[in-house]
């Protein structure tokens, strides 16, 4: 008997399985803390968080639904091109693909920066008496926990805290190119598939995933991102950043990210790499006055 957290985009057993092959698992998950440390884990290294068929599909002639909305899609555009998505699809993705191994997975939305407002999505996780967060934009590698305490991750490249506070929780990540911690309000589980699209589609008007390139990747012992036309890679050691020439950003996406030349040439076409050479339009985001918990 289906309940209404089961899959809702037609991830099904065959397609499950090739996605798990991809990542290179010979048998299924368990659907307990090893397993989603494994499966959660897996994805990180796999599956970039990027804009580059958001930038496509904005920039195409005539309104189309953005793209990767749809989990069953989502997999198989990801295995034929190498593209993941920004926060809404991968999300949505990353719920379908744990309902389908049997955890207690819900979709999730939160607030970036704090701002109050509802901007992110992400996948809250229950195993026994213990909520984990697998978010599929931060890519800490490990599920975070989610209790009613202070969690610190010191880890040298991909850094991140969890508090408990007024109710919920507040999830601080440090990644390149900002000089401090990111604050993320989790705000409330988001049950419904039609309200994650929602989102999306709102996200047409005002993202910052939509004028220029952002796309990550994490490598073991390694994050790369490029944002606009510039390269970081965050190591134990520190982090290098180098701005590219437009060959050297189509092949940072091909070799650093792991996209097909195909999309890259699509992207390409479509006046997406011209744009990312322009300067940030908008208006910046308002400072983070805050500091995490181990800074206070």
């Amino acid at each position: 008997m289906l309940t209404r957290f089961e899959s809702s985009s037609g991830l099904e057993g065959g397609l499950r399985d090739r996605v798990l092959a991809r990542f290179g698992f010979t048998a299924l998950p368990s659907a307990d803390l090893d397993g989603l440390h494994a499966i959660y884990r897996a994805w990180c290294m796999a599956v970039p968080f990027d804009n580059v068929r958001k930038m496509i599909a904005l920039r195409a002639d005539g309104i189309q639904p953005l793209p990767g909305g749809h989990a069953g899609p989502f997999f198989e555009h990801w295995m034929a091109t190498g593209t993941g998505g920004t926060c809404w699809p991968t999300s949505n993705a990353l719920f379908e693909l744990l309902r389908s191994l049997g955890f207690e997975a819900r979709r999730a939305t939160g607030a970036m920066r704090d701002l109050g407002i509802v901007n992110h999505a992400t996948v809250r996780v229950r195993i026994g008496n213990r909520g984990w967060l697998a978010d599929s934009s931060l890519l800490s590698n490990a599920p975070l926990p989610l209790d009613e305490g202070v969690f610190v991750r010191d880890d040298p490249v991909i850094p991140a805290e969890v508090e408990f506070e007024d109710g919920t929780h507040v999830v601080w990540s440090h990644t390149p190119p900002n000089s401090t911690y990111l604050p993320c309000r989790l705000i409330a589980d988001c049950e419904s598939h039609a309200g994650y699209l929602d989102y999306y589609e709102q996200s047409r008007n005002r993202s910052p995933f939509n004028s220029r390139l952002y796309a990550r990747r994490n490598r073991p012992g390694e994050t790369i991102v490029l944002i606009g036309n510039t390269r970081f890679a965050k190591t134990a050691e520190g982090v290098d950043r180098r701005d590219l020439s437009p060959d050297e950003l189509r092949d940072a996406l091909h070799h650093d990210i792991g996209l097909s030349e195909g999309i890259i040439d699509e992207w390409v076409r479509s006046g997406s790499l011209a744009a990312s050479f322009e300067p940030p339009s908008g208006p910046k985001p308002p400072a983070v006055t805050r500091k995490p918990p181990s800074q206070r």
